[in-house]
């Protein structure tokens, strides 16, 4: 008598169980990356969607010269405005030279555009530190600095948070929130651009935002 041949059948539930178990192990980096791209296209869209007189407002700050500047000094020019800090050693350098060549791809338009550099380092950040700073990049960038007080109602009007961290002395870094604003002529908000945008691509932004000659 011929016995049936019984094919091998794996344990029932085994392969629901090893899915499960897969999945237990990847749902929460997933959820990780969730909130960290939520995070950050929530808070671009939250400053994005309010009216545009709520971000950005009247500060008086230090030029290079060490002289007091308010935002009545570039009345009807545009102003692309970065926050950051002459010590820093990756993003800023590489924003300010982006913002330098995206300026040259504009032509005759980066005439109605002046860049602009705020410091949020007040303790190292002098006008004569600012002023050599920038110049390294553009003699068109102005480097702008000032006291604690000064700098704080320029940061919270822009929504610009910053925080030492922990280092030697003066080899401190900055974490700052880091965006590229243009403010119209009424130093009002036109847009914001992301740091990370090539010259190209900050080029391009800057010619959608400007009005139609």
């Amino acid at each position: 008598m011929k016995q049936k041949s019984r094919r091998k059948q794996s344990a029932p539930g085994k392969s629901f169980f090893s899915t499960l178990q897969g999945w237990k192990t990847v749902l929460p980096i997933v959820a990780v990356v969730v909130i960290l791209l939520s995070g950050a296209t929530g808070l671009r869209a939250m400053l994005t969607s309010q009216h545009r007189v709520q971000i950005g407002g009247p500060y008086t700050l230090l030029d290079g010269q060490g002289q007091a500047v308010t935002q009545e000094a570039f009345h009807g020019h545009y102003t692309l405005i970065y926050f950051g800090y002459t010590h820093c050693v990756d993003v800023c350098p590489l924003t300010l030279a982006t913002v330098s060549s995206a300026l040259d791809e504009l032509g005759r338009q980066k005439q109605s555009i002046m860049p602009i550099f705020i410091s949020v380092d007040p303790e190292r950040d002098t006008p004569e530190v600012v002023l050599n700073y920038v110049q390294r990049f553009s003699p068109r960038i102005i480097g702008l600095t000032g006291t604690e007080a000064q700098l704080q109602p320029v940061m919270k009007a822009f929504h610009v948070s910053a925080r030492h961290r922990a280092g030697n002395g003066e080899g401190y870094l900055v974490d700052h929130s880091s965006l590229l604003y243009l403010m119209d002529g009424q130093n009002h908000l036109v847009g914001m651009i992301p740091v990370d945008s090539s010259a190209h691509q900050i080029a391009a932004e800057i010619r959608r935002l400007l009005p139609s000659s």
